[in-house]
C-alpha cells in the first residue's frame, strides 16, 4: 500500500513538473514570447552600439588633441568657426590647394 502511494504521489510531482515545463516552452515560442526576446537582444545591441560610439567619440577627441598640440591648432572647439592660429596657412601651398571649378573646391586627385 505504501509503494502505490508513493508512485502515485511521484507521478504527480513529475506530471506537474512536466505540465510547468510544456506551459513555459508554449509561452515561450508563442508570439508574444519570441517578441520580448528579440526586443531584450535588440536592447543589448542598442547598448552595446552606444558604447561603441561612445569609445569611438572619446578616441577621436583625444587624437584631435594630440594633433592640435603637435601642429599648434589651439585649444578650439569642433564649432567655434575661427581659423587655424594666426600666421599658419589652413593647407600647404601647391597644386592641391589650387581651387578648379565653379564649387571652388580644391583638386585632391591622386594627392597632388
Amino acid at each position: 500500500m505504501i509503494g502505490r502511494l508513493f508512485y502515485l504521489v511521484a507521478g504527480a510531482a513529475i506530471g506537474g513538473y512536466v505540465v510547468h515545463r510544456l506551459n513555459r516552452t508554449v509561452r515561450a515560442w508563442s508570439p508574444g514570447g519570441i517578441a520580448d526576446r528579440v526586443e531584450g537582444h535588440v536592447a543589448e545591441h542598442r547598448a552595446a552600439l552606444r558604447e561603441f560610439n561612445e569609445d569611438v567619440l572619446d578616441a577621436m577627441e583625444h587624437r584631435e588633441a594630440e594633433l592640435r598640440r603637435l601642429y599648434g591648432g589651439g585649444q578650439r572647439g569642433p564649432h567655434s568657426g575661427k581659423g587655424i592660429s594666426p600666421g599658419r596657412p589652413a593647407l600647404p601651398t601647391g597644386r592641391a590647394t589650387d581651387s578648379h571649378g565653379a564649387t571652388d573646391a580644391p583638386y585632391l586627385k591622386d594627392g597632388r
